[in-house]
């Protein structure tokens, strides 16, 4: 999963209000939400974070849920699970690849 970035807009905040921040939000906002992993995670790590687009919380993955869009995928995460989120700021602009 992808960490989130040192240069958030706003500072993580505690699980209920993480949700609630997240249910204000417009679909499409960019956010980093950190969540518990299950205790049986091959990882081994207790937590980890998606950060990418607000699909929406609800959307899709049924009652309870938060989806976000990271690049490698829609990732669904158990509103239970959820333990912080935060609005980031836009992505930067991808470079191109040298050439050469």
């Amino acid at each position: 999963m992808v960490s989130p970035t040192s240069g958030s807009t706003s500072s993580p905040v505690p699980s209920s209000a993480a949700l609630e921040l997240l249910a204000g939000l417009p679909s499409g906002t960019r956010v980093s939400v950190r969540y518990a992993l299950p205790a049986d995670d091959v990882s081994g790590l207790p937590l980890t974070d998606a950060l990418g687009e607000l699909v929406g919380p609800d959307a899709g993955g049924g009652a309870g849920t938060v989806t976000v869009r990271t690049r490698r995928g829609d990732v669904l995460i158990p509103a239970a699970a959820v333990r912080a989120a935060r609005v980031v700021p836009p992505a930067p602009p991808r470079r191109r690849p040298r050439s050469g």
